[in-house]
């Protein structure tokens, strides 16, 4: 779906600048997003490895393991068919912790890890078991205490004030992840009374 409006957008466009004699703009346009891109990312790679770097150490001194301890509880209940010291669960901690600091980056191999861990649980069968799906809830909607990666992006842009977003960020995934549990929650709940009838 995403790639037909993608190609809508951008047929529309090509559309538009010919029809008004511009078809040079367009080509402008594409060559000058290709070099800002390149720009943005070599401005990202700094702020990533300072982050990537930070996670490291935080696990090495345990900061991950304590996290964890903390989330433990929590996570036993939202997961309650993955067993406590199941790599499975480590993956996930170590995917939200990522996520929680804004490292969408760095979570991604961390999230391919805990679904991987997940889909064995889940004896390989083709369809989600319900911790896949709350993770997946879980991840898409996690809090974000320190979004590095917005912050990185506004500094490449000159902001003024990059980290002026960290409140308003803070917010609107608390919510995010609020309603996510919820209504998988409540998916949970529903299909557990649908499999009684």
């Amino acid at each position: 779906m995403l790639n037909i409006i993608w190609l809508l957008l951008l047929t529309s466009g090509i559309i538009v600048a010919a029809f008004n004699g511009q078809i040079e703009v367009v080509s402008e346009a594409a060559l000058d997003a290709a070099k800002s891109a390149v720009r943005v990312c070599f401005d990202l790679i700094g702020i990533m490895a300072m982050w990537l770097g930070i996670m490291k150490i935080a696990e090495k001194a345990g900061v991950i393991q304590g996290l964890a301890s903390f989330l433990a509880p929590m996570l036993r209940r939202l997961f309650p068919s993955v067993p406590p010291r199941d790599p499975a669960m480590g993956a996930i901690i170590l995917n939200l912790s990522a996520n929680m600091l804004g490292l969408g980056n760095a979570a991604t191999p961390f999230g391919m890890k805990a679904m991987q861990e997940l889909q064995r649980l889940n004896n390989n069968r083709s369809e989600a078991s319900a911790a896949m799906c709350t993770f997946m809830a879980l991840n898409t909607s996690c809090i974000t205490l320190i979004p590095a990666t917005i912050i990185g992006i506004r500094l490449a842009y000159g902001s003024a004030d990059p980290t002026e977003v960290v409140g308003a960020c803070i917010f609107a995934t608390s919510c995010a992840m609020v309603v996510a549990v919820s209504i998988d929650y409540m998916f949970r709940v529903h299909s557990r009374w649908g499999g009684k009838r």
